[in-house]
């Protein structure tokens, strides 16, 4: 087949089966919400549903999940990748045509923005791991401070210490242990209390 019969990758209307899931709850919600998504893709002039299939709802531990299977048409293969980007579908079907022949400057833009959204997800990554850490530090030196002002009462065993903190004994075990290795709290018969400096 001669280049010149075959349509360029970015003028190329391409037919698809794509599913796009939610997961979430309430269950109103969740099937709500897949439905606005639906009506956001089809306010898009360069994307056409044909049809949209959506699923029943179904309850999956304590969450309850829906998709929707579209048959679209997407003008061209840029657009596709965009939407792929925007809209995080489960699977994409290609239904037509089979096969492209893309310009150099398509396959590099493609790349270029994969990178460009790949480090933005990873600023997003590092950021919200750097707020946890700090967060965790924070927490974990106002837990301690509780459990220290706590026991200047007196002795308490790790129930009673529970109640008092509101902190569950399990993850309460954690602090106390670091409290006993950091010689600020001593345990003698299961009691907890204060060492004396």
């Amino acid at each position: 087949m001669v280049a010149e019969e075959k349509l360029i990758a970015e003028q190329t209307h391409i037919r698809c089966r794509i599913i796009i899931e939610v997961l979430g709850k309430p269950k109103e919600h969740v099937e709500k919400a897949i439905k606005d998504y639906v009506e956001k893709i089809k306010k898009d002039s360069e994307l056409i549903v044909m049809n949209a299939d959506f699923s029943e709802a179904a309850e999956k531990n304590n969450l309850w999940a829906v998709f929707v299977e579209l048959d679209m048409v997407v003008k061209g293969i840029p657009k596709l990748i965009g939407f792929c980007f925007d809209y995080m579908p489960s699977s994409i079907e290609i239904t037509k045509p089979e096969e492209f022949i893309a310009k150099k400057s398509t396959v590099e833009n493609f790349i270029n923005d994969l990178q460009a959204r790949l480090h933005s997800v990873d600023m997003i990554i590092k950021k919200q791991k750097n707020e946890n850490t700090f967060l965790k530090k924070n927490l974990g030196k106002a837990a301690s401070n509780l459990i220290l002002l706590s026991l200047t009462s007196g002795g308490m065993d790790i129930e009673r210490l529970s109640r008092v903190t509101g902190i569950a004994e399990k993850e309460l075990e954690t602090f106390l242990g670091q409290l006993v290795e950091e010689d600020k709290i001593k345990k003698e018969d299961g009691v907890y209390s204060l060492v004396k400096k």
